[in-house]
């Protein structure tokens, strides 16, 4: 695959990505469950912002310029820190439609990791461009993941098995 190609195929993923969370926000009641999903769809624009300027840069001068992908992921730790506050909020509650919402978050957060860890390993160093955004998506893929283990109460968290019957 060419790198023009690449950032394309990149910029048709954060789309995907960004219209489910963002189509999804009128179907999920809860505000904690709406501002999370609003967040991470702003955060995929700012992603489909940044690939559609580097894909012109490329375009008319060949080179891409270096500058931060920022981001609003935060720390694994604070991830876990909020999803533990979340335990009072979302004790009482039914959330069928806001944990469909999320699974296909999960999905469509996976493909897109998945995407960028083909383009690192198979670009060389054009791989380097792509390396910020798969620890990105890789971000929100723990943040959409730590959420489901939290509504489900499956006694996992970040996939890992929190308790056991067995010692």
């Amino acid at each position: 695959m060419t790198f023009e190609k690449a950032i394309k195929t990149a910029i048709e993923y954060e789309i995907k990505v960004r219209d489910t969370y963002l189509n999804s926000l009128d179907k999920i009641k809860d505000e904690t469950g709406q501002r999370v999903f609003r967040v991470l769809g702003e955060e995929e624009q700012g992603h489909v912002d940044y690939l559609e300027c580097k894909l012109a840069e490329w375009k008319e001068s060949g080179t891409i310029s270096s500058s931060d992908l920022k981001t609003i992921v935060p720390s694994r730790e604070k991830i876990e820190k909020g999803i533990a506050r979340l335990d009072n909020h979302l004790s009482d509650n039914k959330y069928e439609t806001e944990l469909e919402m999320l699974k296909k978050a999960l999905i469509m957060e996976q493909e897109t990791s998945d995407f960028y860890r083909r383009m690192v390993d198979e670009m060389e160093t054009d791989g380097d461009f792509f390396k910020p955004f798969l620890e990105i998506e890789d971000g929100h893929t723990a943040i959409v993941q730590a959420e489901i283990d939290y509504l489900t109460r499956t006694g996992t968290f970040f996939d890992f098995q929190e308790f056991g019957l067995e010692y």
